[in-house]
């Protein structure tokens, strides 16, 4: 299901760019976001530049910038910094830019960014404003109330949204994505894959120890191509269904995502759709991540919202 995709050319004229000063391991991140301000200067844009004030605060910020009358916000940071801003944006008209500065940038790869700042912000300027879809996720948080997420990348149900729940942001800041290698390499190891039920339809259900709903198709790094046939393209998601709980399994379909290869894994399941609901067992705490933040817990339900965002991204991609 490929998405009705509407290109038209940019008229970016006033640009908020919001970055988060602990994003990645930039010594100077505040530095990098002024040049691309400068970039974006330089073409005749009116430029803002202001840092994220909190956790969860993005929101906000971005909510005033289009009462303010801005027609782009930029996300200077990672996948999670952008997680935050797309939050604000979805439903609007006001396009979403990219800077990346983050510890994982899996969306500025999957869009063929540019790792330097100045690059970034002149093909931002030049891209093509387009709409895409967006995953949305329903889950329970901790203090037991209910809440919602948009997404960009992944949502991630089980073993991956148990590596958020155990990952050290200081680690995280130090080691870059090498944090994210060591703990996951600590869980394969060591972490209970414990089942829970999935429903895809009323006649397909049952039960699996992680589940993976991807919305890009190159992560770059180490992962590569996650899941097969993912596409921002599309208004639909590319499940991973992990309906095995073994260790070699699990390596093997990591394995699989380095190499490039396109073998396949016995009790590893991938297919479309637009919809899927995640129970757990009475009493378990099985975790619930997306785009690299963890959220809360099961019960969860993900969908795909169509038409939701303005992305900038160069023409090719």
């Amino acid at each position: 299901m490929i998405a009705r995709v509407t290109v038209r050319a940019c008229t970016m004229r006033k640009a908020l760019l919001l970055y988060n000063p602990l994003s990645g391991r930039r010594r100077d991140c505040a530095g990098d976001v002024q040049a691309a301000a400068g970039a974006l200067k330089a073409r005749g844009v009116e430029v803002s530049c202001a840092s994220t004030e909190g956790p969860g605060l993005a929101i906000e910020q971005v909510r005033q910038a289009i009462q303010d009358g801005y027609d782009t916000v930029f996300a200077c940071g990672g996948d999670g910094t952008i997680h935050e801003v797309a939050q604000g944006l979805v439903g609007s008209e006001v396009a979403l830019g990219i800077i990346p500065l983050g510890t994982a940038n899996s969306l500025a790869s999957d869009l063929a960014l540019p790792s330097s700042p100045v690059a970034a912000a002149t093909l931002a300027f030049e891209a093509s404003p387009r709409r895409i879809a967006v995953g949305r996720v329903e889950f329970r948080r901790v203090d037991e109330g209910t809440s919602s997420r948009f997404f960009l990348v992944t949502a991630g149900i089980g073993v991956d949204a148990h590596l958020f729940y155990k990952l050290n942001p200081r680690a995280k800041r130090r080691l870059g994505v090498a944090a994210y290698y060591v703990k996951a390499l600590h869980l394969w190891l060591t972490h209970k894959m414990e089942p829970f039920e999935v429903a895809v339809s009323p006649d397909r259900r049952g039960p699996v120890s992680q589940l993976l709903a991807v919305r890009i198709r190159n992560f770059g790094g180490a992962l590569r191509e996650l899941a097969p046939g993912a596409s921002i393209e599309r208004e639909d998601l590319r499940l991973v269904l992990f309906h095995t709980r073994s260790r070699a399994a699990y390596f093997s379909y990591v394995l699989r995502g380095l190499l490039g290869a396109r073998w396949k894994i016995p009790g590893i399941e991938l297919l479309h759709t637009t919809e899927v609901k995640c129970q757990a067992p009475q009493s378990s705490r099985i975790f619930v991540e997306a785009d690299g933040e963890l959220l809360g817990m099961l019960p969860a339900q993900i969908s795909v919202v169509p038409d939701a965002l303005t992305i900038l991204a160069p023409a090719n991609r």
